[in-house]
């Protein structure tokens, strides 16, 4: 039987976890690449420095988890929802380029310094998401949401932007969408 309390350094390589429910669930340290976890409810999980390398996250409701030093490489996020999830400290510890984050909600979230590169985020909902300081280089936005988003200082060299809906970003040179700020 699961403790959702003690799994804590837990290894759970490759294992099949599709469906499971797992919110609140303490998963610091685990190591859970390649896992399926697709459809699975890890809401308000603690998944701080957790390896989630390759891991099958497609439907996951990761809402209010806390990905925190988290490795997300190669790691397949599509339609699932991250919305106020903790992404922080991104940069160093969790990679996101090439993750598939197509139609993934990542409003609210915190991917301050994240490294996005060559990320999809086709259709992600990035509303109020802080993005400053984020590597988005080759990313692909198009048709994002990234409404009221903070792209202060992001990178975003070939990022494809089109369709996306900047209405009220911050711009990487800190000016709003419109008023003086060139997303």
């Amino acid at each position: 039987r699961w403790n959702r309390r003690s799994g804590h350094n837990v290894n759970l390589i490759g294992a099949d976890l599709q469906g499971a429910n797992l919110s609140g669930a303490d998963l610091r340290n685990a190591y859970l690449s390649n896992a399926d976890l697709s459809g699975a409810n890890l809401s308000g999980a603690n998944l701080r420095n957790a390896n989630l390398t390759d891991a099958n996250l497609t439907d996951a409701d990761l809402s209010y988890a806390n990905l925190s030093y988290a490795n997300l490489s190669g790691a397949n996020l599509t339609d699932a929802d991250l919305s106020y999830a903790n992404l922080s400290d991104a940069n160093r510890w969790a990679e996101l380029w090439t993750a598939r984050l197509s139609k993934t909600d990542l409003s609210n979230a915190n991917l301050s310094n994240a490294d996005l590169t060559r990320a999809n985020l086709w259709t992600a909902n990035l509303s109020n998401a802080n993005l400053s300081n984020a590597d988005l280089w080759t990313a692909n936005l198009s048709n994002a949401n990234l409404t009221d988003a903070n792209l202060s200082g992001a990178n975003l060299t070939d990022a494809d932007l089109s369709y996306a809906n900047l209405t009220g970003a911050t711009c990487p040179n800190g000016q709003k969408h419109g008023s003086g700020g060139n997303c």
